[in-house]
């Protein structure tokens, strides 16, 4: 996260988010017509001035939308104005002044930190008259922009820089390296935002016993000793049949991205409602994405009776772990959110997977154990051919991830007779010299015409 940090703020639906996505150069943000679709604080880096700088995207004030939020929304924006070096008040120009912009300027010239209000929607040169308008808000000048149209950009950015303080000089090798980002995801109501927020000890995101409160996936810089991590607040994944609007759509789509771009995935379960069929469905998303996990087995104070005693806590956690056989690389953990139980170990997990991604395997030892699998179960004859194994060795990892997945090369005669459940009994008795707890562990078949290690 840069050390220069920006806010953009405003009433619903005057083109916030357009505004952020611009600037962050990919859509972060959801962007519909629906007031107050943005309701949390989401942040992202922009490169497009002379020094990077660090973006919030805030809830919108006022509009009397989703009044059951009104507090909290206000609360994001407070703190995003508090932690920010600069604000960005966006107004729109298409349907002028209004009497919110005017209660919120009223607002914002109390707070001593430097301000550009952005008129957006100016998506024609014809229409800069109307952004002169809101020069009688008191800010000069009155940047005129169209988030959506890139026109002004370039001029607002320029500006930014000016205004903000310059980058702190810094060659500390542990300030370069690239963040984690830990994808929190699940089902709506799971208590992943309870989850984020327990870690940061902080109500950055909104909670609400009611399902779908986030909306975006929310990027949240934080940092854990030397190391630094973005945690990715997801929008609870529903099954396609389920979603209501075309903003949960949207939603929808971007947890299944953030588990894509994530470094790893927390995939939270309800320890009262056991492992339903969608916790199994997202749980294949982060198999197929190949993601490291940890299980997050969230409400453990719902159950706790049922887990007195090593026997009861062991069977509860088998039930778990059968139910999800398939992501069995993945730590399982039982926790509550509610009541702060385990939230430690839940990130002491997550920094051990990352120390495990480091871990590699001899050589030598690596062919004994491919040796003695082969002549404990040697693979199945298939079109009158045998799948061999030549030689495996872990090469050096060119990955610059910050948590790099184990890579195992195998040269062998035919990787097309390699059938799945003998990759997977492979992978199985390599995890017994070198477990990667929270690793998916990567098979690569180079075809070589050679001797079969015996």
């Amino acid at each position: 996260m840069s050390s220069r940090v920006v806010a953009i703020v405003g009433r619903p639906n005057v083109g916030k988010s357009a505004l952020f996505n611009r600037l962050a150069g990919r859509r972060i943000s959801i962007v519909h017509d629906m007031p107050g679709v943005t309701r949390d604080r989401i942040s992202a880096e922009c490169e497009l001035g002379r020094e990077p700088f660090t973006i919030f995207d805030t809830g919108g004030i006022g509009g009397g939308v989703d009044a059951d939020f009104t507090k909290q929304v206000h609360a994001e924006v407070e703190i995003a104005v508090e932690t920010s070096d600069l604000l960005l008040f966006v107004v729109d120009a298409h349907d002028g002044l209004n009497p919110v912009d005017q209660e919120l300027a009223r607002l914002l010239r109390k707070v001593n930190k430097p301000l550009i209000l952005v008129a957006n929607k100016v998506d024609d040169p014809k229409h800069h008259p109307q952004a002169a308008e809101f020069s009688q808000l008191g800010f000069q000048p009155v940047i005129a922009v169209s988030a959506e149209h890139n026109r002004g950009i370039g001029e607002l950015v320029d500006r930014i820089d000016a205004l903000l303080p310059s980058p702190e000089s810094s060659h500390d090798e542990k300030a370069l390296q690239r963040p984690v980002k830990v994808a929190i995801v699940g089902r709506p109501n799971v208590g992943k935002s309870s989850i984020t927020n327990g870690i940061l000890h902080d109500a950055r995101t909104l909670v609400s016993p009611i399902s779908g409160t986030t909306r975006d996936s929310v990027d949240i810089p934080y940092q854990r000793g030397d190391q630094r991590f973005i945690l990715i607040d997801t929008a609870g994944i529903r099954p396609r049949g389920k979603v209501d609007n075309s903003v949960e759509v949207f939603s929808v789509m971007r947890s299944e991205q953030s588990i894509r771009r994530a470094d790893l995935c927390c995939l939270v379960i309800d320890a009262s409602m056991g492992v339903t069929a969608q916790d199994k469905k997202i749980a294949g998303l982060i198999q197929e994405a190949k993601r490291p996990c940890v299980i997050a087995v969230n409400k453990w104070d719902l159950i706790e009776e049922r887990t007195q005693g090593k026997e009861a806590l062991r069977e509860v956690l088998t039930e778990f772990e059968e139910s999800l056989f398939f992501l069995d690389y993945a730590p399982l953990l039982l926790l509550s959110a509610k009541t702060g139980a385990s939230m430690d170990r839940l990130f002491k997990r997550i920094e051990d997977v990352r120390e495990g991604s480091r871990k590699r395997i001899n050589t030598g030892a690596l062919n004994r154990i491919i040796s003695a699998a082969l002549t404990q179960q040697p693979p199945a004859i298939r079109s009158g051919k045998r799948f061999k194994i030549l030689y495996a060795t872990q090469p050096a990892t060119t990955d610059r991830s910050p948590i790099p997945l184990p890579e195992i090369v195998i040269f062998c005669n035919d990787s097309k007779l390699l059938e799945e459940n003998y990759r997977r009994f492979l992978i199985s008795k390599i995890r017994k010299e070198q477990s990667w707890e929270g690793l998916p562990v990567m098979l690569r078949f180079r075809e070589r015409e050679a001797r079969a290690v015996k």
